[in-house]
């Protein structure tokens, strides 16, 4: 049941005694498991609210407390970000509702990241690497999720196979990323500390820097690229670019030449993820959403595919015909006035199993 900022505001009041909110609105977050609204009282001090749609959700939330109260002093203190601190809980049924003392800076559009200044991306890329170098005790400790390199790479194949049986996803996915999870030399990475639900709803910016990171219900030791997909929604190459070289500058520790591949495969298959979650929810609106983005990516795969099969040879000679057939000997041909196609191409790497395809944001 989605519920309104006001009821959400509502909610907070029991959350924290003495809370009384004078004003109240939506907040973003992932609209399938959460309602969200930041309020403020009388004095200035603002507050956020989480309240799950699910039990999934809501235990999802209570990994959170525990994460947070994982992060000690001297850990916070280390990080370039803030981190969120609980003000109060309450159980609504048998679901969780977190209430949270809100932090600088706002939420940005992924477009907006994008189209901003070198040194943002910079700051996004050291925030990626401080995340990826916080201890491992961290998630131990807290008994979290801890996965090998080979391990996650299971457990992406049980994933793809749960995809597979709801019938909705384009044969031509499937074979594509069960080729992709099968080849071992993808999947030769460190595991780190994993946010696990990174994307820009849960970064705030103020100027030109990252202040806070929110959202920790999914923190693991698993595959840094998870970190990373949401960066391939933008569709903008030179922010990326961007965002990979600060990271590694930050890192510590050597990163893997296919980081960015898995990072690309990740973007593409969270849609299945999300078709998959959508439809044990019952979620008519976001199952139809889900099949829509699946049909458009097979579409673009499939467009790709053509054009690198015709290759620049036979993309010249039609070329040739044209101008040959109107004569017009225009700028931009060549000495014998055809003109000639550039193609762009992604360099090389060891593994050619996930070709990036540049596709719209995959829905979380």
């Amino acid at each position: 049941m989605k519920r309104t900022p006001f009821e959400l505001a509502a909610i907070a009041t029991a959350a924290v005694p003495g809370l009384r909110p004078t004003a109240v609105a939506a907040s973003p977050d992932d609209a399938t498991d959460f309602d969200a609204a930041v309020l403020e009282t009388a004095d200035g001090r603002k507050w956020r609210i989480r309240c799950p749609r699910g039990t999934e959700a809501s235990a999802r939330l209570e990994t959170e407390l525990t994460v947070l109260r994982a992060f000690e002093p001297s850990v916070r203190a280390e990080l370039p970000f803030q981190m969120p601190a609980v003000a109060g809980t309450v159980r609504l049924g048998d679901l969780t509702t977190c209430v949270y003392t809100n932090l600088t800076g706002t939420v940005r559009e992924l477009d907006d990241l994008a189209a901003g200044s070198a040194t943002l991306a910079q700051e996004i890329g050291a925030t990626l690497a401080a995340i990826h170098g916080l201890p491992q005790e961290i998630v131990d400790d807290a008994d979290l999720p801890a996965y090998s390199a080979n391990g996650f790479r299971q457990r992406r194949l049980n994933e793809l196979d749960q995809a597979a049986t709801t019938g909705k996803i384009p044969p031509i996915l499937l074979k594509r990323w069960e080729q992709a999870m099968e080849d071992v030399t993808l999947w030769r990475f460190h595991p780190t500390v994993v946010h696990g639900d990174l994307h820009e709803d849960n970064l705030l910016i103020e100027d030109d820097k990252v202040t806070a990171v929110t959202g920790w219900t999914d923190l693991r030791i698993g595959d840094p690229a998870d970190d990373m997909a949401w960066l391939v929604g933008s569709n903008e190459q030179g922010f990326i670019d961007a965002v990979l070289a600060a990271y590694h500058a930050a890192r510590k520790e050597p990163v893997d030449p296919q980081l960015a591949r898995r990072a690309a495969l990740a973007a593409e298959f969270a849609l299945a993820q999300y078709l998959v979650k959508a439809l044990a929810l019952h979620d008519v609106d976001a199952a139809r959403d889900a099949e829509q983005m699946l049909g458009q990516l097979a579409e673009d795969i499939e467009a790709d595919d053509s054009e690198a099969d015709r290759g620049p040879a036979a993309r010249r000679t039609e070329d040739d015909a044209d101008d040959a057939g109107h004569g017009d000997g225009s700028a931009g041909s060549d000495d014998a006035g055809a003109s000639v196609i550039v193609v762009s191409r992604e360099p090389e790497a060891p593994t050619d199993a996930v070709p990036i395809v540049r596709a719209s944001e995959a829905g979380r």
